[in-house]
């Protein structure tokens, strides 16, 4: 099965980047939020929940942190791939269920790995 993704990050550009990235690498993007909760209203009204989320963590609404929270208490086996330049929260995100941390700027290559390491 064709891991798919959900980007919930605040920056355009960001989206945009993730989704050439990742559909270069074979992966689905099947949807996106530019807030917390914009994310998690979108993540509760899929039909089919994507299987991997990368997640930002300065966002208007909600930060990473509580929308990891929230999305993990809807579905618990999505997978989280926390995203930040801010490592101080790091092992906050990965107490509330982040699966994976990668601190920005990362390279394209961990992120990919990131993805494949929890592919299932």
């Amino acid at each position: 099965m064709k891991d798919t993704v959900f980007i919930v990050d605040d920056e355009e550009f960001i989206h945009q980047l993730y989704k050439d990235i990742l559909e270069f690498n074979g992966f689905t993007v099947v949807g996106d939020a530019y807030d917390g909760a914009q994310a998690v209203e979108r993540f509760r009204e899929m039909a089919k929940r994507p299987s991997i989320i990368i997640m930002d963590h300065r966002m208007p609404k909600k930060d990473g942190v509580e929308t990891t929270m929230e999305m993990k208490r809807i579905d618990p086996s999505v997978k989280v791939i926390f995203a930040s330049a801010d490592s101080t929260v790091r092992e906050k995100a990965l107490s509330v269920g982040a699966d994976f941390f990668l601190i920005k700027p990362f390279k394209i290559q961990e992120l990919i790995a990131a993805i494949r390491s929890l592919s299932g």
